[in-house]
């Protein structure tokens, strides 16, 4: 197998991880502008492929159209969720009627939802032009072309879900799984990246020490961004209950005062990660890469707090994060380079 298809190969999954990255931050706009309702319905908008510009190419009948359409998906949904045990959320997603209430067509946010989707299938495509692009790599290196497959069958079941989040009126639990099945995709993709990356370099896989403050930085994370999911969750209903934005942050409870102050382990544990890997590791980009989205994360966050939810902070406080998740399994990753990098 040539260098050159090697190299193509990680170029594209690069571009297919920056892709993803954008499409986190497209997500992000669409929560904080409130477009998630935008189109009423998946994989169309309003029963189009090009939405409308104006009510007036709508039928009077819209909201009474579409959500007939979102019931019969929630009920058909439900049995889903009864045939794997989850009876209680599947009696709560069919009687909650208020899911199915429709919201006033408003062009700003249909338009906002519709480029979020289009992102999503030019991320789509990437993805399976990865799997078809791994198809020629699969006897030499199978890890690539199995890897690819099971990437191509995550996108898939998220954009599934994706249409799930649309049809329960973005019921809080599937906005939750929605984002992470966004995370493992990116780890997907960072795996292949890592594993078809001639120039990756071991990040001093011998110190135990290393390995476990790593882990440590890790779990602290993933914590950290349940906790955020639950602060969005609040104020979701906050913001629903049309209660004026300066007043979101006084409103919000334990939920938040826990995702605050576990900031200042997050930023703890990945200090003395850093420190560590300076000092021991040849490895001297990722960790000062790592420190600074650490940083903006926080200020991000701050500023959210003391300034009332700004619209342009929440998305980026979002990428911030998923950057993070990902570059720490980078690291991970690294730390076994030795047989497992395919050039190796």
């Amino acid at each position: 197998m040539s260098q050159a298809a090697i190299r193509g190969y990680n170029k594209l999954c690069f571009s297919t991880l920056i892709a993803v990255f954008i499409l986190i931050l497209a997500g992000g706009v669409v929560r904080t502008t409130g477009s998630g309702m935008g189109c009423p319905d998946w994989p169309k908008c309003f029963g189009t492929w090009v939405p409308p510009t104006s009510i007036s190419q709508l039928p009077p009948d819209y909201k009474a159209t579409f959500s007939e359409y979102r019931e019969k998906k929630n009920r058909k949904f439900a049995k889903y969720l009864n045939a794997i045990g989850l009876t209680k959320t599947a009696n709560e997603l069919l009687n909650n009627r208020s899911i199915l209430e429709e919201a006033d067509f408003n062009a700003s946010k249909t338009w906002i939802e519709y480029v979020n989707r289009l992102l999503g299938v030019i991320v789509g495509f990437l993805i399976l032009a990865l799997a078809a692009k791994s198809i020629s790599l699969r006897k030499a290196f199978p890890k690539l072309f199995y890897f690819s497959l099971a990437t191509l069958v995550a996108v898939i079941i998220q954009g599934w879900f994706g249409s799930i989040v649309v049809s329960t009126n973005l019921t809080t639990w599937t906005i939750t799984v929605h984002m992470f099945l966004a995370l493992l995709i990116v780890v997907f993709l960072v795996y292949l990246y890592h594993r078809s990356d001639h120039h990756s370099q071991r990040s001093n896989a011998s110190d135990p020490g290393y390995r476990w403050i790593l882990f440590s930085c890790m779990v602290v994370l993933l914590v950290q961004i349940f906790w955020g999911t639950q602060v969005r969750q609040v104020i979701d209903r906050i913001a629903s209950s049309s209660a004026v934005r300066d007043f979101w942050i006084s409103q919000l409870g334990v939920e938040f005062l826990i995702h605050r102050s576990f900031s200042w382990v997050v930023l703890g544990l990945h200090l003395i990660l850093v420190v560590k890997m300076i000092k021991t590791s040849t490895e001297k980009v990722l960790p000062l890469a790592l420190i600074v989205l650490i940083l903006g994360t926080l200020l991000s966050g701050a500023g959210m707090a003391y300034f009332s939810v700004p619209y342009l902070l929440q998305p980026v406080h979002l990428l911030l994060g998923t950057m993070i998740f990902g570059m720490q399994w980078l690291l991970l990753f690294r730390l076994n380079i030795g047989k497992s990098n395919v050039l190796k």
